[in-house]
C-alpha cells in the first residue's frame, strides 16, 4: 500500500497477522500504526465507494435505458455537494473536528442529507397519477443539479477563505479522512446494495425492451423504479459524504464490463461492483504518489481519465449513428 512512509511487503504480513491475532514480533509500532490507522481503512473505503458508484452506475444506465447515463442524471451528487457546503457555510468548519455522529462529522451528514433530498425531489416531480416517467425523471434531474449548482456558488460567495478551502477540497472528492467508522458504515451500505440490487437483475433486463415490455413480461415497473432510485440515492449520498464527489466511475466502470460480459445485468452487476471496486483503489494509490510528498484529490485524478473516456463514448456513439 502505497504513501508517503514505505513499508515493506514483510511488514504488511505481519500487520495482517496482527490483525488476527498472531505475533507481530519484529514490527515497527509506527508502520503498525500507519497501516491500521491510516492505509488499510482507506483501501477498503475506497473499495466500497467503488462498489457503491459502479453498481449504481449500472442501475441508472439499465433504468434510462442510456450507457452514457450515470447516478448524478438524478441530482445526488450536486445536491450532496451542496449540502457539505451547507454545513461548511454555517460553522461546519469547526464541527468537521468536534461534531461527530456514527463515525461520520456534520458536514459528511449535511452531504448525504442533500443528496437524498435531492433525489426525493426529482423523483417527487417526475411522479404522477400514470406512474414515473423517465424522461421526466432526467429533466427533473437537470434542474435540481442546476439549482445545487446554484446554491453551491451562493454558499462560496458567502464563505471566508478557510471555509471556501474546504468546500473546494470537498467538491474534488478525496480519501484522506477514511477511517474505521467510515468503512463500517461504506460497508453496511454496499452490504444491502449486493444484496437487494441483483434481485432486479431480470427487471433490468427487461427493461433493456422498453418499458411496455418490462410490463408484459410480468415487471412491476413502478416497484422496480422506486427500489433502484432509494438504493441509488443511499448509496451515491454515502459515498459523496464519506468522501467528497468523485466522477466518472459510475459511468466508465459499467460500460467496459458491458464491452467485455454483454449487457446481462445479472453478470454486470457484480462484475462492475469488482471492476469499481479495483478501479478506485488504484486511482488512490496513484494520487497518492503522483504528487509526493503533497496528495492529489481522487476525484481529479477519476476526472482526469474518465473526461476523455467520455468523449470517446460519444464519438463511438455519433459513428454507430451515421452507419
Amino acid at each position: 500500500m502505497m504513501g508517503p512512509v514505505v513499508i515493506s511487503p514483510g511488514d504488511l504480513f505481519r500487520a495482517a497477522g496482527a490483525a488476527l491475532g498472531f505475533s507481530s514480533s519484529g514490527m515497527n509500532a509506527q508502520e503498525g500504526l500507519i497501516l491500521s490507522a491510516i492505509r488499510v481503512p482507506r483501501v477498503i473505503l475506497a473499495g466500497m465507494v467503488g462498489v457503491c458508484l459502479a453498481v449504481c452506475g449500472t442501475a441508472m444506465q439499465g433504468l434510462f435505458r442510456n450507457p452514457l447515463a450515470d447516478p448524478s442524471l438524478i441530482g445526488v451528487s450536486s445536491g450532496a455537494s451542496a449540502g457539505a457546503s451547507l454545513m461548511i457555510v454555517l460553522g461546519g468548519g469547526a464541527l468537521l473536528q468536534s461534531g461527530q455522529f456514527a463515525g461520520l462529522s456534520m458536514v459528511a451528514l449535511g452531504a448525504f442529507s442533500g443528496g437524498f433530498l435531492a433525489v426525493i425531489l426529482v423523483y417527487r416531480l417526475a411522479t404522477s397519477t400514470t406512474g414515473t416517467s423517465v424522461v421526466t425523471m432526467l429533466l427533473a434531474g437537470i434542474a435540481i443539479s442546476a439549482l445545487a449548482g446554484a446554491l453551491n456558488s451562493l454558499f462560496s460567495y458567502i464563505a471566508d477563505d478557510e471555509m471556501l478551502r474546504r468546500i473546494s477540497l470537498w467538491q474534488m472528492g478525496s480519501l484522506d479522512a477514511a477511517n474505521w467508522p467510515r468503512v463500517w458504515i461504506a460497508t453496511g451500505v454496499v452490504t444491502v446494495l449486493m444484496i437487494l440490487l441483483p434481485r432486479d437483475s431480470a427487471a433490468l433486463n427487461a427493461f433493456l425492451l422498453g418499458e411496455s415490455e418490462a410490463r408484459h413480461l410480468g415487471i412491476a415497473v413502478e416497484l422496480v423504479k422506486r427500489r433502484l432510485i432509494l438504493l441509488t440515492a443511499l448509496a451515491v449520498g454515502t459515498s459523496v459524504a464519506v468522501a467528497g464527489t468523485i466522477s466518472f466511475i459510475g459511468l466508465i466502470v459499467p460500460h467496459i464490463i458491458r464491452m467485455l460480459i454483454g449487457p446481462d445485468h445479472r453478470y454486470l452487476i457484480p462484475g462492475s461492483a469488482l471492476a469499481g471496486a479495483i478501479l478506485l483503489i488504484v486511482a488512490d494509490a496513484i494520487a497518492r504518489v503522483v504528487v509526493a510528498p503533497a496528495e492529489l484529490p481522487v476525484g481529479i485524478l477519476t476526472a482526469l481519465l474518465g473526461t476523455p473516456f467520455f468523449f470517446s463514448l460519444l464519438v463511438q456513439k455519433r459513428k454507430f449513428e451515421e452507419h
